[in-house]
């Protein structure tokens, strides 16, 4: 890995390639699948690949080491995409035509969210992120307490500027990765790095989108919407009706729907649906030797095994089954 400012770490190993072949294998890899074309018919690549891990974040340098247009970028994938410019120029498709970065300049897309497509003259050099979006739902919901909207996700937007406070925290990243010993990924300094990444970058991307993150925060919820959240996760597995929960809250059902509309940004029943998905990830991850997705799944209740698959890749960015091979028991 290399810093922001160019300098290279110390466990940095420099990978080239001419391969346009390789050069996808590893965009793949570490992006997602999408289309590239180069800008001159017939060129060949001068590839810069090197990546690192920060718990679910990505971290990568990356350019093509020639002209190119992308598109045509896989929402399948889930993941949320940085691109933070070293060097060179990118053109962005942005909210309102194209938006340009250069160096000590990024722009953000969800590309589970938003179509997208950029394009990048032959000197353009990237410290790029890729975060799952699901990882960003998390980081939301722990210090806001509810998930924004697609008023937030579907926002394609630039931000930062050379010398700024979002650099500053990619080169201290970079630094602890530049470090003698491994970062474990699942370890303390893996997990506060991969929090403070997501969280600077919810603020910056909230701030340009006009988006206010303390709008629905917990502590400003109404008592019966508290109550209802605790139901919810008390009793996820059981699936309750909105309109039953809020009659046991005492209010009514429009009622409750507006609260967690005002108050979290979400409806009552995708609040639900995301605790059910949380409860059988769990389960997935702690399943005894033997025990099938299928089998699981019926023990939450669900029937459309297909659906609740698609639901559960686009918030975990992979499927119950991968899941499940990871298991912990």
């Amino acid at each position: 890995m290399t810093r922001p400012g160019g300098r290279p770490a110390a466990t940095a190993i420099r990978a080239r390639s001419s391969d346009w072949d390789e050069v996808q294998a590893f965009c793949r890899d570490v992006y997602m699948p999408y289309r590239v074309r180069p800008l001159v018919r017939l060129s060949r690549p001068d590839a810069t690949m090197i990546s690192a891990r920060v718990g679910e974040v990505t971290l990568s340098r990356f350019s093509y080491g020639t002209g190119i247009h992308l598109d045509r970028f896989d929402p399948e994938a889930g993941n949320i995409l940085v691109l933070n410019t070293l060097r060179g120029c990118l053109r962005h498709q942005g909210d309102i035509g194209g938006d340009e970065t250069r160096a000590g300049e990024s722009f953000v897309v969800d590309c589970s969210r938003s179509d997208y497509w950029l394009t990048g003259d032959p000197d353009h050099m990237q410290l790029n992120l890729t975060i799952p979006h699901a990882a960003m739902e998390r980081i939301a919901l722990r210090w806001f307490g509810h998930v924004p909207d697609d008023s937030l996700w579907s926002r394609r937007v630039q931000f930062g500027a050379a010398g700024g406070r979002w650099l500053a925290l990619l080169d201290y990243v970079t630094q602890s990765l530049s470090a003698d010993r491994p970062l474990p990924a699942d370890g303390g300094l893996g997990r506060h790095l991969e929090e403070a990444i997501c969280l600077d970058l919810l603020r910056e991307w909230a701030g340009q989108a006009g988006v206010r993150l303390d709008h629905g925060g917990r502590g400003a919820a109404p008592w019966h919407g508290r109550e209802a959240e605790e139901i919810f996760a008390a009793e996820a597995r059981q699936a309750p009706a909105i309109g039953e929960v809020a009659a046991r809250v005492g209010v009514t059902a429009r009622t409750l729907s507006e609260g967690f509309r005002r108050f979290r940004g979400t409806t009552p029943r995708d609040w639900l649906a995301a605790r059910r998905l949380e409860g059988l990830r769990a389960d997935l991850l702690n399943a005894p030797p033997g025990a099938t997705v299928a089998a699981i799944a019926a023990l939450w209740g669900y029937v459309n095994f297909g659906a609740m698959a698609g639901h559960y890749r686009r918030r975990f960015g992979e499927t119950p089954r991968a899941t499940l091979s990871r298991r912990r028991g």
